[in-house]
Parts: structure tokens; C-alpha cells; sequence
């Protein structure tokens, strides 16, 4: 009986997964509409790339490189980390073949020409444009005139973003050689090469501009000018994942934490479904399980990242950030005008990004307060956010306590009510984990946004409302879609503010609190 592959048995070898080296290697499982520039772009960071045989109808090649040390760290690299092109995973490992021979069959002159190609590039011999090689595969479709390395800014760092997690989300695109992060401009970014510029052009297409976290932690991403890079340790802020034994160097904190005080990051809300919304990345994407970091895919968002404490941690110090718990959780406010009541006031501007579990008017300094909030990350939030914000005409100071805690008056000891205990308030905002609120989270600003709104208040009742403070109203217009909602603009960010914190939980009546909150939008 005919077998239905007659050439299946000259290869039988090779498929029983021998695990003798050898420096040709047996590629498997490639997508329909590979060609010979991505096989050879398996093999680039780990040697020269010396023949290369394309098995096209059977979705599989032989790769073979210049020496078995080159084949060794290729093959051992790869069973770590599973290489991608074009989104399907492919499997490879050593050849009983020690050496390939072709022919001058047309596959094999394609084969040939797209080697020469990608020899001349590495050894300088074709011309540059703009910085990078112009290769002769390109008129192919090949690797592509683009640099294979991405320079990575992420704006709006609200929460960290590791080494790790953009690993994690680049490699779904393809291998992920090498990735070196930093500050620069006050800004947390990345260098991050692929073994080809296919593959990086691939990846920029799909993620500029994308979010990690639901509205904040921006993508912004341009091809370097660098086409490798040179790391010289694996820690927390560089690695060569080719290079598993460069040593780790001495891992100081790479973020100025004053200059990037938004953006620490702390379990409840790395935990809280961030990967939710529109802006998040499209339902495909999802990513393979990691240490300390478990994904699972979400109806209309990316993905639903859950971080154990530890984790956690790990991943605010992987920025060099230190865990923000206990006393980093209490900050001190002053500058208040001690005529207004903060006692009186349990929605206090900080309760827009996080929940205020006590505070605590100063015996002495009734303009200063101690504002305790549920953990390091919503202190942290609010101080960014607050600082320097003017509140009843005066211009709020607000930096982190060394306080532990807000200590409450012991039993039978009077304060003269000048401390409050806010923690079992039903006025809490994040309490409830994957609260939409966490989403809602923007800077002060002269436009609030209002939801909650019964059918029966039209428009003159809510004006009349947020005028009825002295507060000027600008502007207001009721969602087109979703008349729950609404924007009111105030007069200035000073009014909004106090406009907030009047309002907010106002009831409505027909069991309806108003829920008001600072907009992105203006109207």
C-alpha cells in the first residue's frame, strides 16, 4: 500500500525527537504562509544561519547553523520559550541530519537568495535607509526594512508595568529576545527586540496605542534606530533571555518614585478586572499563564489579571518601587481652611481615588490632617492627584505621613471630635472588587461627571442643584445614549471640586443617590 506522504519516511528520523545535538535543526507546525526570511529569523541572535531547506507542503524546515554550541542555545532557548510567527506556536528540535544538502531546485533558490540576503545585512555589505539595512528579502515579503527593536513608552502609568508583563505581552507576537527598561523624562519606558523586523512591525501595529490596564498604562510605540541590543545583566530591568547565564548585576530602583508617585501598585487594584473596557486590548489577545500571574479571557476585554499578594509586591518592586502598606497609607493635608469641617465632610476629595477610612484634625493645627486611606496605592493616587489643587480658596499640601495608621481615641478618652472612623461607610467607592469606579479614576477638573440620575430630574433640577453652593454652572448636557448620565462643567476645578464633595451621594429621591465624579470630557 502507497503511502499517502512518499517522503515522510526520509525524514522519519527526525521527527522521534532526538535529542542528540546536532547543528541542523527540524522546525515543525509552520503556518501555511511562512516564508524562508521568518525561518531564518528563528536562528539570527544565536549564530550565522548556514543552509536552510523549506518543506512547504509539509509545513516544516531544516535550519542549520554555523557551529552545534549555536544549535544547542537556539534549541535550549526555545524549550523555554515557545517561538511564535504569525501567531501560531511551532516546535523545533535537533536533526539526525549533521549537515544539509540542497539542491537547485526553486525553493532552494529562494531558500539561497533570502541567506545572502541576511548574510550581507550582518556583515555590512548592503546599504542603509534611514538608519536601518535594506534587505533584498523585503521584495519577498520577508523581514522587513523595519528595525527589529521597539522603543516602548507607557504614558498614564497609574499601576506598574513590569519587565515581566511586557514580555508576557510581546511574546504573543513573536520571541522576545531581549528587553532593557528605564526612566527618561519622567517617563517609564522599554527597549525590546524580536529576532526579526517583521515581527516588530507585527507587534507595533497591534499594541501602539493599545492600554494594559482599562484607561491608563498607554502603549506608545516607534521602531528604535538600534537594531540589537546589548544587555550585560538579567535582573529586574534588563535581560537577555538568549543569555541565561549573564549575571544579575546590581538591581538599584530605576524610577525616581517621587517623580513617578502615580504610578505604584499595590493587589486591590492589580486585581480588580483592569483588563475591562473598550480600550482595552481586543478580545483575541490572550496570555499564556506565568509565575505569580494567572489570565483568563473576559467577554469584551483582554483579560482578567489576578495577582496574589506576593506577586504583587514582586511586581512593584520589579519597578523599583517599595511596597506602599502600613504607614505609607496615611497622608498629611494642610493648608485647609480650619472653618470648613473635615469631620463633617466624610467625602473628602481623596474618596475620588480611594476609600478614606479615617481621618484626623491636628489638636493644635486645626488646618492640618491626617487622612488614612485603605492601602499605600490609594495614598498614592490621591497625593499626585491632590497636591497643590486649591479647596475653599486655599492651595492644598498633601505628601505621605510617617504615620502607621490614624490612631482612633481610646475608650472614654474625648478628642473633641477631631477624629473620625470612615471604614465601615456604605459611602465607599472601591470596596467592591472590580468596581467600574476604578475606571473613573481622572485627574480634578472643572467638569464632573453624574450618574445615577432618576428618570424623573430633567435638566434645570440638576443645574439648579449644583448652583445652589454659590458655584457657577458653565455648562450641562444629559448622555445621548444613557440619560442616568450626565456632565456638568463649573466654573473652575476649585468648584468642581467642592461641587463634588457637596454632592456626591446626594439624594435624588426614588431610592436614586447621585454618583459624581471627575470627567476626562468636556462638554
Amino acid at each position: 500500500m502507497t503511502s499517502p506522504h512518499p517522503s515522510t519516511k526520509k525524514f522519519k528520523g527526525d521527527i522521534r525527537s532526538p535529542g542528540i545535538p546536532s547543528r541542523v535543526i527540524h522546525v515543525r507546525k509552520l503556518p501555511n504562509d511562512i516564508n524562508e526570511a521568518e525561518v531564518i529569523a528563528l536562528g539570527l541572535p544565536f549564530g550565522k544561519v548556514t543552509n536552510l531547506l523549506m518543506l512547504k507542503g509539509k509545513n516544516q524546515a531544516f535550519l542549520e547553523m554555523n557551529s552545534e554550541d549555536a544549535a544547542q542555545t537556539m534549541v535550549s532557548y526555545y524549550s523555554s520559550v515557545t517561538p511564535v510567527i504569525r501567531n501560531h506556536p511551532i516546535f523545533m528540535q535537533y536533526s539526525n541530519h549533521k549537515e544539509l544538502k540542497t539542491d537547485n531546485s526553486p525553493n532552494q533558490v529562494r531558500a539561497q537568495a533570502a541567506l545572502q540576503a541576511v548574510n550581507a545585512v550582518q556583515t555590512g555589505g548592503l546599504p542603509m535607509a534611514g538608519g536601518l539595512p535594506m534587505t533584498a528579502v523585503d521584495a519577498s515579503g520577508g523581514m522587513g526594512g523595519h528595525s527589529p527593536v521597539l522603543r516602548v513608552i507607557v504614558e498614564n502609568l497609574f499601576y506598574p508595568v513590569t519587565l515581566d508583563v511586557l514580555h508576557q505581552i510581546f511574546s504573543k507576537f513573536g520571541t522576545v529576545l531581549k528587553i532593557i527598561t528605564f526612566t527618561k523624562n519622567n517617563q517609564f519606558q522599554a527597549l525590546l527586540q524580536y529576532a526579526d523586523g517583521l515581527t516588530a512591525q507585527h507587534a507595533k501595529l497591534s499594541l501602539d496605542g493599545q492600554n494594559i490596564y482599562n484607561a491608563c498604562c498607554t502603549l506608545r510605540i516607534n521602531f528604535s534606530k538600534l537594531t540589537s541590543l546589548n544587555v550585560k545583566y538579567n535582573n529586574d530591568k534588563s535581560r537577555d533571555y538568549t543569555r541565561p547565564d549573564l549575571p544579575t548585576g546590581d538591581s538599584q530602583p530605576s524610577i525616581d518614585h517621587q517623580a513617578m508617585a502615580a504610578a505604584f501598585g499595590a493587589p486591590g487594584i492589580i486585581s480588580a478586572n483592569p483588563y475591562t473596557g473598550a480600550h482595552a486590548f481586543p478580545p483575541a489577545f490572550t496570555i499564556q499563564q506565568a509565575a505569580g500571574l494567572t489570565m483568563q479571557g473576559v467577554p469584551g476585554g483582554l483579560a482578567q489579571l489576578t495577582m496574589p499578594g506576593a506577586a504583587a509586591a514582586a511586581a512593584v518592586r520589579g519597578l523599583g518601587f517599595h511596597q506602599l502598606s502600613g504607614g505609607h497609607c496615611v497622608m498629611l493635608v494642610s493648608n485647609l481652611n480650619p472653618e470648613v469641617s473635615l469631620i463633617r465632610c466624610p467625602l473628602l476629595p481623596p474618596s475620588v481615588y480611594g476609600d478614606v477610612m479615617r481621618v484626623k484634625i491636628l489638636f493644635n493645627k486645626k488646618e492640618n490632617a491626617l487622612i488614612q486611606m485603605t492601602d499605600g496605592t490609594q495614598a498614592q493616587l490621591a497625593m499626585s492627584h491632590l497636591n497643590g489643587q486649591r479647596l475653599h480658596g486655599k492651595a492644598l499640601r498633601v505628601t505621605l505621613s510617617k504615620h502607621t495608621n490614624v490612631q482612633l481615641p481610646r475608650e472614654g478618652h474625648e478628642d473633641q471630635g477631631l477624629t473620625k472612623d470612615y471604614s465601615n461607610s456604605p459611602l465607599h467607592r472601591f470596596k467592591k472588587p472590580g468596581s467600574k469606579n476604578y475606571s473613573n479614576i481622572f485627574p480634578p477638573s472643572a467638569t464632573l461627571h453624574l450618574s445615577n440620575i432618576p428618570p424623573s430630574v430633567v435638566e434645570d433640577d440638576l443645574k439648579m442643584l449644583f448652583a445652589s453652593s454659590g458655584a457657577m454652572v458653565k455648562a450641562f448636557k444629559f448622555f445621548q445614549k444613557d440619560r442616568k448620565m450626565a456632565l456638568v462643567q463649573m466654573g473652575s476645578v476649585e468648584e468642581a471640586i467642592e461641587s463634588l464633595i457637596e454632592f456626591h451621594n446626594h439624594d435624588l429621591g426614588e431610592n436614586h443617590h447621585l454618583r459624581v465624579s471627575f470627567s476626562k470630557s468636556t462638554i
